[in-house]
């Protein structure tokens, strides 16, 4: 039997880096997703949707993606700009 396991420690601006890198990984696999949705739509009846109601869906989708993409690579330049810093201070802090 083993002891007791050591916590891991991660510090809050490391974790929350991870985060972002696998939301931004992320983003694409939920673009598909939402992409395919209009192929669930009803195509037969009287209540169906319309192909103007379903392009405008795709380019909303397509347009959102974009700017998740856009705020998610901003936030991770800023902390990975914040690492560096860090970093260098660290390093210039030593003789």
């Amino acid at each position: 039997m083993q002891g007791p396991r050591a916590s891991i420690f991660l510090e809050r601006q490391t974790y929350r880096r991870r985060r972002l890198i696998d939301w931004i990984k992320f983003l694409p696999v939920l673009g598909f997703v939402l992409w395919m949705i209009p192929l669930l739509w009803d195509t037969g009846g009287d209540d169906t949707v319309s192909t103007g109601a379903a392009l405008i869906y795709i380019f909303l989708i397509w347009f959102l993606l974009v700017l998740a993409s856009y705020v998610s690579a901003r936030s991770l330049k800023t902390a990975l700009d914040r690492r560096d810093q860090a970093m260098s201070q660290v390093t210039d802090e030593q003789p």
